[in-house]
């Protein structure tokens, strides 16, 4: 178990608990509660410069932490309706700054029709973001636990967009990653009509925020099952990148910065009509494998198998994120000898 899983925890078991909630912990992206018959989603995500967004373009940064934000609400089957934030601002931003940071927040909103409702603001050496947002939802929620054995895994994007911007910030001294890092804008894609789709076929989502192991990861434990991902679909820049940077691609992968595309399972039942109506509104998803039995952890390459069953690295038991990387790579390195 993560020591983040473990805090997380400790703190729910002395909070009281309502009865109108309907999730269990980890068990969706959002808390769904029933409000006098009517279910609710509520999500609250935090951001600051441990998340390694580049802060040098405003309008995308405000546009990232949102799409971020009212992610969660998309995975588990939802309609973002209510949006607010606390905006803690960098002391040296400019009212310019801080204009078009909150045309990138006001962006996303319009697009997804939901409105703003309020929220905090402060000062500081350093900047915080915290986006809260509540949602709708109609028919049953998307769970993380409601993934069965012989489903294909699909995802709406390409994968590796949130490492490739980390890597961009980490190993911005590089005189190539900086040259790639002025041409790059790296804006998380907001997923609403994928989701739209993905919620009248599957019973099972959940974002890849924190990478797209860690989601698989999460499916897996919370359905009891295991995976096997193939062919994966990674970001052009991100393939560049990792040549640069003389890195494995499958870095990638594992990596904990996530880009919010949404990960979901459909049953073999559901899987043709799912395509045929996604191909009528012309929208793309990549399949990355299925779902296997508990304990099953396997990505496979063009030269073999990587077993991540036993897999247990994390970003957060590191200070420095470098030395986790290093540590990743060792890993990939080993598996390929």
């Amino acid at each position: 178990m993560s020591k983040e899983k473990e805090m997380i925890e400790v703190i729910d078991k002395h909070m009281p608990r309502s009865a109108s909630q309907l999730n269990k912990l980890f068990e969706a992206d959002s808390e769904i509660v029933d409000f006098h018959g009517k279910s609710l989603l509520y999500n609250i995500d935090e951001f600051s410069e441990e998340d390694l967004l580049r802060s040098e373009d405003p309008y995308l940064l405000g546009w990232n932490m949102a799409v971020g934000s009212i992610s969660d609400i998309l995975a588990s089957g939802g309609t973002p309706k209510y949006y607010a934030h606390s905006l803690v601002i960098q002391n040296s931003w400019t009212k310019d700054y801080v204009e078009k940071l909150s045309l990138g927040i006001a962006q996303v909103l319009k697009d997804v029709g939901a409105d703003f409702i309020g929220g905090d603001f402060g000062i500081s050496k350093t900047w915080r973001y915290t986006g809260s947002v509540i949602g709708d939802l109609e028919g049953p929620p998307l769970l993380r636990s409601r993934a069965k054995v012989g489903d294909g895994i699909f995802v709406t994007g390409p994968i590796g967009g949130g490492n490739v911007e980390a890597a961009l910030v980490l190993y911005g001294e590089n005189s190539l990653v900086k040259h790639l890092t002025g041409r790059w804008k790296n804006a998380f894609r907001l997923r609403s009509k994928e989701a739209e789709v993905i919620k009248r076929y599957s019973c099972c989502c959940i974002d890849t925020s924190d990478g797209v192991f860690n989601a698989l990861n999460s499916i897996s434990e919370m359905s009891k099952t295991g995976f096997v991902v193939r062919n994966l679909p990674y970001v052009k820049s991100g393939l560049l990148l990792s040549k640069v940077l003389n890195i494995p691609k499958e870095v990638l992968f594992l990596g904990e910065c996530g880009e919010y595309e949404l990960i979901f399972t459909l049953s073999k039942e559901a899987e043709e009509e799912f395509l045929n109506e996604a191909q009528d509104k012309k929208l793309k998803f990549y399949k990355l494998g299925e779902v296997k039995d508990q304990g099953y952890k396997s990505l496979w390459k063009r030269d073999g198998e990587i077993d991540l069953a036993t897999y247990d690295l994390r970003a957060r038991d590191y200070i420095d994120p470098k030395d986790y990387l290093r540590t990743v790579v060792d890993f990939l390195k080993r598996r390929a000898m």
